[in-house]
């Protein structure tokens, strides 16, 4: 009888080759979490099986999250997110001394600071990751290969920049500090794209800012958010009566281009449930959307349905609603939220 010898395919060796050459090569808090065979958990007995007590509910208290962003759409897009002892900035297009300034400000040291998670490699995303980089020696670039490529490609930035890359593989589970951050798939026109499922015990934040399309990828780690961070980028009266050349309309309206103010809105719409505490609008475009629209359409949808909505700035007559709600700053920063 003639034996065989089983072998793993290319793709999988070539995959977590490389993740085990990132786990050799980094340096700081980073830890690959590679996919485990999902155990049985032991059967549980509800308070009614067991004899002499009565039904007793507590919900583990959430821990909180900290939230900003310092500026969101074509001009620049950076924001962070983190724990009482450090976080992540997600993309690196506003000015860092700047961000870096309002978070000392907020009592966030460049030293917390864990690292740099790219979207994609436009550049109002990666302006100003490798002087980021290159100021803190400990801060590390986490994108994929193809997103490292493109930025080389298409940007003219150092190729120094190679050298503070930590290289992150859509749907494997990451570390930095005390967040567990998962890169998935989005549809958009960068070389590579992807958005961020960052989870902190049991607080699930969600950042997807470029995406012409929800997909099903999308769609499973979008759905599980408590705050979720997602594009509104146009009003398609306003793209489609405007200046744009032709062109340009026609690629922004792609399933590889940006999220229009109703196509948002249904998919929140579809998703909401009474654990979706905050939804931060990001991305709107200067020329074809405003804030006031962006909001209107989506409270609407929620309001349809019997969702009260907050508009996410603390005031008292907001606390009791289902969910809080807000346009994230064109150019400005956004408040600093602790999001539980």
């Amino acid at each position: 009888m003639t034996k065989y010898k089983k072998i793993k395919s290319d793709a999988q060796y070539n995959l977590f080759s490389a993740v085990e050459k990132a786990e050799q090569e980094v340096i700081g808090d980073f830890e690959v979490i590679l996919p485990k065979r999902e155990e049985k958990k032991p059967e549980v007995k509800t308070a009614d099986e067991v004899e002499g007590f009565g039904a007793v509910v507590t919900e583990p208290e959430r821990k909180p999250l900290y939230f900003m962003s310092f500026g969101s759409g074509s001009s620049g897009n950076c924001s962070y997110v983190g724990t009482e002892s450090g976080g992540i900035l997600i993309d690196a297009g506003v000015d860092y001394e700047s961000v870096f300034e309002k978070l000392r400000q907020n009592g966030v040291t460049p030293s917390m600071v864990k690292g740099v998670c790219l979207t994609h490699d436009h550049s109002d995303h990666i302006r100003y990751a490798y002087g980021i980089a290159r100021k803190y020696k400990h801060i590390r670039i986490y994108c994929t290969n193809r997103s490292l490529n493109g930025i080389l490609k298409r940007h003219n930035v150092s190729r120094r920049i190679k050298e503070y890359h930590q290289p992150i593989f859509k749907e494997i589970e990451f570390k930095l500090g005390d967040l567990t951050i998962t890169p998935f798939e989005v549809p958009h026109d960068g070389l590579d794209n992807v958005g961020f499922f960052v989870q902190y015990g049991d607080s699930k934040f969600v950042a997807a800012t470029d995406l012409g399309k929800v997909t099903e990828r999308a769609h499973h780690y979008m759905s599980q958010a408590h705050f979720l961070m997602i594009e509104a980028n146009y009003d398609l009266e306003m793209l489609e009566n405007g200046t744009y050349p032709e062109h340009l309309k026609s690629r922004i309206k792609l399933h590889t281009g940006h999220l229009d103010n109703e196509d948002t809105a249904r998919f929140i719409d579809e998703i909401y449930n009474k654990e979706l505490r905050y939804i931060f609008l990001c991305h709107l475009s200067n020329d074809n959307n405003t804030p006031e629209k962006a909001v209107a359409v989506v409270r609407g949808a929620l309001e349809s349905k019997s969702v009260s909505v907050g508009d996410a700035m603390g005031a008292l007559e907001d606390y009791d609603k289902d969910v809080q709600l807000m346009a994230l700053p064109r150019y400005d920063c956004s408040p600093w939220f602790v999001l539980r």
